[in-house]
């Protein structure tokens, strides 16, 4: 497998029909990503993959409806896809052919508060993707070694300035540090006055790529968590235990319970970002806090955009595997109305772009990452727009994060259109190739030259 193979123009064409004919959000809704009580997107797959081995379940019987798969109708919904599809090139036609003001979103320049670059020549590669879009990101410190003071971050940012300038010069890279058992309050202190050290990131250790060196107990890092709070730095945490007992599917919501709920209650000044939020569990818990400016979470594209099926649509599909994994609808819902609902000034845009080499994703032990910087704006227009919401996608791609960081906004701005795009194959990646998120489609939102 070598794309990611999330089948959206069907669905996303119908729901345009949907709006126009004044059917409500949650209709289309239903339409771009199935109902639960509908069959799910990973029903409507007719890869070779599926087709070589689907003779053998066809009569499975799956209780869980998130997990339903193209086995059990072969035939009818094959039949139902290619007529779908004849429709949704016709429903395109029409609704392209039109100019309206629905078909162009212009917002402040937006932010991108979790952004991996890797290192070397690979920062050449990946770096102007996202400066296309963003004149700000804050830059993971997961290398190998990881960045870990103020003085290997600043040499880190002059790589990823240098990278960007011809395609953004007003490109700023913002730093954050790898905390581990060894991290000092005085190297607390220097990360504070550097002037682009927002924070410092904790990664338990094992819980995802490049994290070997992660905190093993966060009681060991308490007396950097309290510095921290007292300088204004930031804790940005990836929100998962790490205990092999505990089910992949259940570890941030066990995290929120053992780890999170008592730093919070231990370090009462400390600020917290809840990084790349994946369940119903985190967006509560981040909305339902009782103090304003304190906790604070990302999400990712591929979060509001898909769920589990998607990791098994036809086969195993190593470009959609991410850590956090994906997680079951009712998740993927729940991060999306977060992001729009009553307190949505409490989540913002992180993509959490984090390409591997496509052999590294297709191999016996595939990496964890999915690579969307190359269209990320393109995403959460997609995703704002299936619940009718596009006028929330300025505050979580452009205010939220700055607020919450306690910088000015970007003063710039970009203009999404509503033009049909296909995403290339793979992106060239430091001598080698990177599939990126939604490779071979055709996604209906481009960014207006």
């Amino acid at each position: 497998t070598t794309t990611t193979t999330t089948t959206t123009e069907h669905r996303i064409m119908t729901m345009l029909l949907l709006r126009r004919t004044n059917k409500t959000p949650s209709m289309s809704r239903a339409v771009l990503f199935g109902a639960r009580h509908n069959r799910t997107e990973l029903e409507t797959s007719s890869s070779s993959c599926y087709n070589d081995h689907h003779h053998h379940h066809r009569h499975r019987h799956q209780e869980d409806n998130t997990l339903r798969t193209t086995a059990q109708y072969p035939l009818r919904q094959n039949g139902r896809r290619r007529r779908g599809r004849r429709i949704a090139s016709k429903i395109y036609s029409s609704s392209s052919s039109s100019s309206s003001m629905d078909d162009f979103l212009t917002i402040t320049k937006p932010d991108d508060w979790h952004l991996h670059v890797r290192d070397g020549s690979k920062i050449t590669s990946v770096v102007p993707h996202t400066a296309r879009q963003f004149d700000r990101a804050l830059i993971m410190p997961n290398l190998t070694p990881p960045v870990r003071t103020a003085e290997e971050a600043g040499t880190y940012r002059k790589l990823i300035t240098e990278a960007a300038k011809e395609t953004n010069a007003r490109f700023e890279p913002h730093m954050t540090l790898y905390l581990t058992d060894e991290t000092s309050e005085a190297i607390v202190e220097d990360a504070a006055k550097s002037g682009y050290v927002r924070g410092f990131k904790l990664y338990p250790a094992g819980a995802t790529t490049n994290s070997s060196f992660g905190v093993t107990d966060v009681k060991r890092v308490m007396p950097a968590l309290r510095k921290m709070a007292e300088l204004g730095l930031i804790l940005q945490v990836h929100g998962e235990v790490t205990h092999q007992t505990v089910d992949i599917f259940d570890r941030e919501a066990r995290y929120i319970d053992e780890v999170l709920k008592p730093l919070l209650d231990e370090v009462k000044d400390l600020r917290v970002v809840m990084e790349h939020i994946t369940t119903k569990n985190a967006a509560d818990f981040v909305s339902t806090f009782p103090e304003d400016g304190r906790l604070a979470a990302t999400i990712t594209p591929q979060h509001v955009l898909l769920n589990r099926n998607a990791l098994f649509k036809g086969g195993m599909r190593p470009h959609v595997f991410c850590l956090p994994i994906l997680k079951r609808e009712e998740h993927r819902e729940a991060v999306l109305n977060a992001a729009v609902g009553t307190k949505s000034e409490r989540f913002f845009l992180g993509t959490d772009s984090a390409p591997h080499p496509k052999g590294a994703k297709e191999s016996a032990c595939g990496c964890a990452g999915v690579f969307s910087a190359h269209a990320a704006l393109n995403f959460y227009a997609m995703a704002f727009d299936s619940v009718g919401k596009l006028d929330k996608l300025e505050a979580f791609a452009s205010h939220n994060g700055a607020d919450f960081y306690r910088v000015p906004r970007n003063s710039g701005t970009i203009t999404l259109k509503r033009e049909e795009w296909k995403v290339p194959e793979t992106y060239e990646f430091g001598g080698d190739v990177v599939v990126p998120f939604f490779a071979g489609e055709k996604i209906p939102w481009s960014v207006s030259s």
